[in-house]
């Protein structure tokens, strides 16, 4: 039997859960001067951060639940991440067809309102409503990167060919696509370049108040080895598992609730060529986004539907499937089918239980509890949006900080993530000089690089004269110099971590690629003592 391992000093934090709100607070409080543990049980962004529709954006149809302030500070949010990371993150236009049949969702404040006002509108959405709200969404914020709204002829326009022909006018507006997997995954590396212990594979078995410290079991899932450690004050940010841990971990009676709503997503075959991305609405008042994805395919989600137990893995259901298919089939001329299908995810977002009666209704604002009665005390994360990650960072440390001195106030506004250090708009220079200091590269590769590793793509490749120098070759441009970088500076432990959280390169290899691979890390395990 393992005897369990004692770290001897406290930290001053100890954060459970290594998706976004957990890696996002443990980089601000390390950057601040805080000791710092962070405990994810799987790998990094391994559950909701990595199942998002991968947007930075303010969240348009959230203006018609009357959450001003939530979209307000997204809006603001979006060219303050922009700045500072611009590899992975970058501007997108989306587009809106417009036609008389547009209905909201009936259980909407907005609904409800304009019902008793012009009730011969019968839960439609009016075009001068639409003009409206993109109205708000360009001014709310702010914009100094981003294009404003404009209107667009369908019948003569690039972005109306794929669409059928009874869409003659769209609006076009403006928000972010990010790698959403990525971001946590920086995030988790930079917090560790400040100090920060971030233990990836390492389950909390028990947590329990001792005087003025927490004491935390903790179990390596590799090894079975455990740990105990302690600290000042315990962040629970485990995403759909907060509620676990509250009453599982922790034995706490608290009355918080967390609603977990299940949001799906299908990757199709590639179903237009511009790069912009589709808005659509549903009959059903919901709505969907079709976007480029991985230069060659489609990306079409969210939906909407409660799910009862995070330890069931969430899954795109075959009626979620279909449903998703019919919805952009109203508006493709071209209509979307099970057979066009490449892949699916799905991803479970914790919302705070605000009663609302349905998982779409459910707010998407963030809420944060701060339990001291008992002693040492406890920071509960519940709900959030991947475009107020930092903004719930600083939220979260303005609670810490009247249980903890900060040597620091706030900082990480503008402040680049690794690789970040560029003007937005200038990634093509990047791209042209990594293939001018090394010209073995294609111009995809080039790109593919530079979209995930910014200006540290040349450290990766450094010397090398050719692709050979870069050792063995895993498939689709990845190389053993990339897969090593992965597992030395960003915590890549298999080759699902590499292939599907680090990159998306999973669409392209074959099975047997993969097994090649997932041998290749196991067997140089050794090589991949973690460096900032």
């Amino acid at each position: 039997m393992l005897t369990p391992e004692t770290r001897p000093h406290p930290t001053d934090l100890f954060i459970i859960g290594g998706g976004i709100n957990g890696c996002g607070i443990a980089r601000d409080a390390a950057g601040r001067g805080l000791t710092v543990r962070l405990a994810e049980m799987n790998d990094l962004a391994s559950a909701t951060s990595s199942a998002s529709t991968k947007l930075f954006h303010g969240g348009l149809r959230y203006l018609e639940y009357f959450e001003v302030r939530l979209v307000r500070e997204a809006l603001i949010e979006r060219e303050t991440l922009l700045r500072a990371m611009p590899h992975i993150s970058w501007p997108m236009r989306f587009v809106l067809p417009y036609h008389t049949d547009m209905r909201f969702d009936a259980e909407t404040p907005a609904s409800r309102l304009l019902s008793r006002i012009m009730p011969w509108m019968k839960g439609r959405r009016p075009a001068w409503m639409i003009r409206l709200g993109l109205f708000m969404y360009d001014t709310l914020g702010g914009r100094d990167i981003l294009p404003a709204t404009r209107a667009i002829d369908l019948t003569d326009a690039a972005e109306g060919a794929p669409l059928q022909d009874r869409f003659a006018k769209a609006f076009e507006y403006s928000d972010c696509w990010i790698e959403d997997s990525r971001l946590v995954t920086l995030n988790a590396r930079d917090a560790g370049c400040r100090g920060a212990d971030i233990m990836t594979r390492t389950e909390v078995v028990s947590a329990e108040r001792r005087g003025a410290l927490w004491q935390i079991t903790t179990r390596n899932t590799s090894t079975g080895a455990t740990t105990t450690h302690q600290a000042k004050m315990l962040i629970n940010a485990a995403g759909p598992w907060v509620g676990d841990v509250l009453t599982q971990k922790l034995r706490s009676n608290s009355r918080e609730g967390v609603r977990l709503v299940r949001g799906s997503h299908i990757v199709t075959r590639k179903l237009f060529d511009h790069d912009k991305c589709y808005f659509f609405q549903g009959e059903d008042g919901r709505i969907i986004f079709a976007i480029p994805y991985e230069n060659d395919f489609t990306l079409i989600g969210t939906t909407d539907h409660d799910h009862s137990d995070p330890a069931t893995p969430p899954t795109c259901t075959d009626e979620e499937q279909d449903y998703l298919c019919r919805f952009a089939s109203r508006y493709f001329k071209q209509p979307v089918t099970r057979d066009d299908v490449v892949w699916t995810y799905s991803g479970v977002r914790p919302l705070y239980d605000d009663g609302a009666s349905s998982a779409t209704a459910a707010t998407r604002d963030y809420t944060l509890t701060l339990d001291t009665e008992a002693g040492a005390p406890l920071l509960n994360v519940f709900g959030g949006k991947i475009t107020t990650y930092r903004k719930l960072a600083e939220s979260a440390l303005a609670k810490i900080g009247t249980q903890l001195p900060l040597p620091k106030g706030d900082w990480t506004a503008g402040v680049p993530l690794p690789g970040g250090n560029f003007e937005v708009g200038s990634r093509d220079f990047l791209v042209d000089d990594l293939q001018r200091t090394h010209p073995f590269l294609s111009p995809t590769w080039a790109l593919r690089l530079i979209k995930a590793y910014g200006t540290e793509a040349p450290t990766i490749l450094g010397e090398a004269r050719s692709a050979a120098d870069l050792g063995q070759d895993f498939g689709a441009t990845l190389t053993e110099a990339e897969v090593l970088w992965l597992m030395q500076r960003e915590f890549a432990q298999t080759a699902e971590d590499v292939l599907w959280r680090r990159s998306k390169l999973g669409l392209r290899l074959t099975a047997e690629q993969v097994t090649v691979l997932d041998a290749w890390m196991q067997d140089n395990r050794h090589r991949a003592k973690l460096r900032c």
